[in-house]
């Protein structure tokens, strides 16, 4: 899988075949279609790989901190891996041309939301508000900007500031509250 990701990260999602992952992964090709079925099986395993590292190697869960430390963490993990990201942004692509990769994608948005959503929660912040889909938004554009422009200063106080936009989340209100 982590063949896969290398392979989508340079080459796209239109340079996947098993020779080009076998081969990256110094194994025989049979081995990977024995193993995975198919393309799709591989993407859609790799996918999952690829969320739950992300996530993990981030440090999303502790987004309501959106301290210094946090926005360095974010930073380093995307500057250790850039694949990873990579895979997942080329992933999203595809999902507008391909009807069987955007179950993938919505799965993908889906785990990286339910990170968020429980991590304001925890804080006992209020997310009837939609605050996690924009909060999500801003961190998806933000890591998409540092692959590709790389401004690693500006990226950092952006996450800063999103933190001065989550305090602003009101509290999770209680039943004996209302």
């Amino acid at each position: 899988m982590a063949a896969a990701i290398d392979v989508v990260a340079e080459k796209g999602l239109r340079g996947v075949t098993y020779r080009a992952i076998a081969g990256r992964a110094r194994v025989n090709h049979t081995l990977v279609t024995h193993h995975f079925g198919s393309i799709e099986g591989l993407l859609a395993a790799t996918m999952e790989w690829a969320i739950e590292r992300s996530i993990r190697e981030s440090g999303l869960e502790r987004i309501t901190d959106f301290d210094e430390a946090f926005a360095d963490s974010l930073i380093a993990s995307a500057s250790r891996e850039p694949e990873l990201q990579l895979f997942q942004f080329e992933m999203l692509l595809e999902s507008r041309r391909s009807t069987e990769m955007r179950s993938l994608v919505e799965k993908l948005y889906s785990s990286y939301m339910s990170t968020v959503e429980q991590a304001l929660k925890d804080k006992g912040l209020d997310t009837a508000n939609e605050a996690a889909i924009a909060i999500f938004a801003a961190l998806d554009g933000l890591m998409l900007q540092f692959l590709t422009i790389s401004e690693p200063a500006k990226i950092r106080a952006a996450l800063i500031h999103i933190g001065h936009l989550v305090s602003a989340i009101p509290p999770l209100r209680r039943h004996e509250d209302i």
